[in-house]
């Protein structure tokens, strides 16, 4: 089966496995997703949405983050761990959308990259949940996913993932297929136990099924 051909199929059988899907991070501003998906590095997404109702509750804007002490972030973000790097990065990140954007977030991946702290993956995710725009989020569960069922050979790069992806996956189906696959990731074909295959909906056209 070509690949193009194989990435229709998935994309189909996903959507009957998971038909609401969506970002597992709570958020109800660009901003906050921001945020959020920085503190979710090396975290899981449950903890950072426990976390970030303190951050918001003591610094409720996008003014008051940007002028909090560094160290008072940290404080409140440290069970979400590398404290410090992320409260640096989401401080300098809302000074930036404060000085240079009046506190909204751009609507342009270009501009979203240059901000702090904020690469494709972020950007990504960004432009397809909170603008509607097509994207591919090339998380852990996406490259996993990807090589396990045989949409890319071996590349575990995040921008060579993501650039060979868009070569399969129809636009208007990015954003909401990489939401399955990090559902699928996380229910059946799991990282921590061995996949569960034989209740997998992509086991006959899965390259290693079984594997």
């Amino acid at each position: 089966m070509r690949k193009k051909e194989l990435a229709l199929q998935v994309i189909e059988r996903l959507k009957k496995e998971y038909p609401d899907t969506g970002c597992s991070l709570d958020y109800d501003d660009a901003w906050k997703l921001l945020v959020s998906v920085r503190l979710a590095a090396q975290c899981t997404d449950a903890r950072v949405n426990v976390v970030v109702q303190d951050l918001y509750r003591e610094f409720p804007d996008v003014d008051a983050l940007a002028d909090a002490d560094v160290e008072e972030i940290e404080r409140i973000v440290k069970p979400c761990g590398l404290g410090h790097s992320k409260a640096r990065d989401i401080s300098a990140c809302m000074k930036m959308l404060k000085e240079k954007y009046q506190g909204k977030v751009p609507e342009d991946f270009d501009a979203l990259l240059e901000l702090p702290g904020v690469g494709r993956k972020s950007a990504n995710l960004v432009m397809g949940d909170v603008f509607g725009q097509p994207a591919i989020v090339t998380d852990t569960h996406c490259i996993r996913l990807a090589n396990r069922i045989g949409l890319v050979d071996g590349i575990r790069e995040p921008k060579k993932v993501e650039m060979a992806l868009w070569k399969l996956i129809p636009p208007e189906e990015s954003n909401d297929f990489c939401h399955r696959l990090v559902d699928h990731g996380r229910a059946v074909c799991t990282a921590r136990t061995a996949p569960y295959c034989d209740r997998c909906c992509l086991n006959d056209i899965c390259k290693k099924a079984g594997i």
